[in-house]
Formats: C-alpha cells, sequence, structure tokens
C-alpha cells in the first residue's frame, strides 16, 4: 500500500517538474510570435510617426463617411501670412450659397497675446468646432467686457452676409463685386443670434485663416462626422512670401514672435529668437518665422502623403501662381470640391481681380484688382541675393515638392 502511493507521488511530481520545465518554453515561443509579427508590421510602408494620427478613429472616421451632395459643406482655407489666402477667400465670399468668415481666429490670438502660436491650437480647433455648428457664443470668450454684434466679427466690413439683407441692405447678396467697405459700415449692429440664424441657412459655410500651424491640428474635426471637415490648403513661393511679409514687415511682427516661441524648446528655433545685428528686429523675426512656415508646410506635405483615403479625399492643394495666372480653371475645381456652381459673373470677377494695374499698395492686407504676373514675380526684383539664397537654402525641399524653379532667382539670367 505505501509502495502504491510512492508511486503516485513520484508521478505527480515528476509531472509538475515536467510542467515547470515547459512553461519558460511555451512564454519564450509566444514572445517570439509577438516579436515576429511586430516586426512584420513595422515593415509595413507607412510613416510610424504618422501612423499615430489615425489609430484611434481612422476605421471609424472610413465607416462615416457621408454623401456630400446630401449634407452641408464645411471648408477650411488653410494658409499662412502673404501667400494670397484673403483673395482665395474673397472668391469664396462671392459665392452667394457660401457662408464665409474671414480670420475668425484673430480674437484668439489678440485676446490671448503673447501666448505663443503652439499652445493657442486647442483653442483655435474649439473655436472652429463651434462655429462650423453656427454657435457664435464661442467669440464671448475673446471679447472682453465688449459687446458681441455682427460689427465684432473680424472682417465684418467686407463680409456679404453681413452686409447683405436681412442684415443689412448695403449690399445684395447675389451682385457680385466687392462690398463697399463705408456702406457697410452705416449697417445697423445686429446680435449675434441673427448671425447664427443666416448661419444655418447657407448649404455652403467657409471659413479662412492663417492660425493653424499644421494640419494634424484639424484631424478630429475631418473625422467628426457631424462636422466632415474639407481642407484647401493653399501655398505659394517661398521666396515670393517671403518678399511680401518683408514688405509688411510692421504688421507681422508679433504673430511672428508668437510662431517662433511655439519652438523655442528646440535648440534650432531658439536661435531664431535672436535678432540679427545687421537688420533691424522686425525685420529679423520675419524673416526667421520663414523657416519655421516652411517646416510646416514640409510636414503637412508628408502627413497628406501618408494619409488614408479619407483624408486625401477632403483635402485640396492650390498654388497661388496657378490661381492668379488660370483663375477660371482654378476657380471650376475649387467649387467642383466644395460642390458649388460657379457663373459667368463669377468667372469675370475671378479674371478681374487677376488682371488689374500694378501690384504694390500702401495697404499690403487690401483686396483689391492686381496684375497677376507682377504680384507673382516681384520678388526676383525686390529680393537681394543673399535674401533669394537664404530662403533657397531652408525650404529647398518644399520649393522641389511644390513643383517651383529654384534657379530662377538667378538675376543673372
Amino acid at each position: 500500500m505505501k509502495r502504491r502511493l510512492h508511486k503516485k507521488y513520484l508521478v505527480l511530481i515528476l509531472a509538475y517538474t515536467g510542467l515547470l520545465l515547459l512553461i519558460p518554453y511555451v512564454l519564450d515561443y509566444g514572445d517570439k510570435s509577438v516579436h515576429h509579427n511586430n516586426k512584420l508590421r513595422q515593415q509595413q510602408p507607412r510613416c510610424p510617426d504618422l501612423e499615430k494620427l489615425w489609430d484611434d478613429n481612422g476605421n471609424a472616421s472610413e465607416q462615416h463617411a457621408v454623401n456630400r451632395s446630401q449634407t452641408r459643406i464645411h471648408i477650411y482655407l488653410h494658409a499662412t501670412w502673404r501667400t494670397g489666402s484673403s483673395f482665395l477667400g474673397e472668391l469664396f465670399n462671392q459665392h452667394p450659397d457660401v457662408f464665409y468668415l474671414y480670420e475668425p481666429m484673430w480674437h484668439i490670438w489678440q485676446a490671448l497675446y503673447p501666448g505663443d502660436a503652439g499652445s493657442l491650437q486647442g483653442a483655435v480647433r474649439d473655436m472652429m468646432n463651434a462655429l462650423y455648428r453656427c454657435d457664435f457664443s464661442v467669440l464671448k470668450l475673446y471679447a472682453g467686457s465688449q459687446n458681441i454684434t455682427t460689427s465684432f466679427i473680424f472682417g465684418w466690413k467686407m463680409n456679404k452676409v453681413i452686409c447683405s439683407e436681412p442684415l443689412c441692405d448695403a449690399h445684395k447678396r447675389h451682385d457680385i463685386g466687392l462690398v463697399k467697405e463705408d456702406q457697410c459700415a452705416k449697417c445697423k449692429k445686429r446680435d449675434i443670434r441673427d448671425l447664427e440664424r443666416e448661419c444655418k441657412k447657407y448649404p455652403v459655410m467657409v471659413i479662412k485663416g492663417v492660425r493653424v500651424l499644421d494640419l494634424s491640428t484639424l484631424l478630429p474635426l475631418m473625422k467628426d462626422p457631424v462636422i466632415n471637415l474639407q481642407i484647401i490648403q493653399l501655398f505659394r513661393d517661398p521666396r515670393a512670401v517671403h518678399n511680401s511679409r518683408l514688405k509688411s514687415k510692421q504688421a507681422l511682427v508679433k504673430e511672428s514672435i508668437q510662431v517662433l516661441r511655439s519652438k523655442k524648446h528646440t535648440d534650432k528655433y531658439k536661435r531664431l529668437l535672436v535678432p540679427n545685428n545687421r537688420v533691424n528686429r522686425a525685420e529679423s523675426y520675419v524673416s526667421s518665422a520663414m523657416e519655421l512656415i516652411c517646416d510646416n508646410w514640409l510636414s503637412d506635405m508628408m502627413l497628406v502623403l501618408n494619409a488614408p483615403p479619407w483624408v486625401r479625399r477632403n483635402y485640396l492643394r492650390v498654388r497661388y501662381e496657378d490661381l492668379v495666372l488660370q483663375p477660371m480653371e482654378e476657380l471650376q475645381r475649387l467649387f467642383l470640391f466644395s460642390n458649388l456652381t460657379s457663373s459667368p459673373a463669377l468667372d469675370r470677377f475671378a479674371l478681374n481681380m487677376t488682371h488689374g494695374h500694378g501690384y504694390s499698395s500702401d495697404k499690403p492686407f487690401l483686396i483689391s484688382s492686381r496684375d497677376a504676373k507682377e504680384a507673382i514675380y516681384a520678388w526676383r526684383e525686390r529680393l537681394n541675393v543673399e535674401q533669394i539664397n537664404q530662403v533657397e537654402a531652408y525650404c529647398s525641399e518644399v520649393i522641389r515638392q511644390l513643383g517651383y524653379d529654384k534657379n530662377s532667382g538667378d538675376k543673372t539670367t
């Protein structure tokens, strides 16, 4: 009896010992299997940094894709300072089916100055989220003690909705042409709720802004099935942008410092906040910010290149040069993307705005008819060789990606 018990105990001990020896092997095999699967995933031709942007809701956004012909369209004109974005925005402001807002995020930057641009990106996106839902109460956060009326909206004197019936009779909504600011200035101030009611009547809402640093900030709004944001991004030859920024440098100093401060934690950008002794402080800050602008542009290009189809479907790239040299063709492309229909009057407006006389203006932010070719090539005459070489050095990849001729800045040709 005792001998049988000893045999049973011996068998149990041997089985237990074998199990202990087997467990490490199984765990090791499992780790190798997981490691192998992870290695296969890493070999996929996607950018690891950008892939994080799509992980959470990328698939959900695909499922929530909507038919744009059956829903309200929300568009953001994504640009930076001095790229011709005011002209691009005006093309939409003229369309009778568009509710257009010019630079509403300007209020944030003014109220929270001197906050750096990076720290303001969340507030910028939150404001856009509210505005696209026709909730203008968000503006009260940045109004201080000022009363919120239609006259509080930045650029209201050029806004066709605000200056036309039923809010005012200074302009006819279906008349194509620039709003006369002096007449619109006489409009009675209307409660912001009146503007909200008008906002809800329009099938297309367009916001133009220069205060979104990079496209990734807008991805949550693109993923939101209610907003389903579409992006039109405007680019321009960096040398032309630099020339225009220098021309209006006094007006861009504050914004340039805010942009530079957003990257001050990196050694690469710390040096840009130290003015060059050879030029005045305003020119130094405005020039230095150009390097960061090109970095952001390149980042946006790479994001779109590696983005899933639902992002690329809702994104359109536009070059300023194409817009002003081929205004009617580009207008058709813009309106097709926006589910809008053009008209002969809108075509004539776009053509007339790009075939004016001259380019210089005492008010560089004024929307006016200009000579398109002079606007495009003015930088060749106004920038010196050193300035051209500097921009081409730190914007070389952007220049290449956008298809500009890097050698066109050679004044000897």
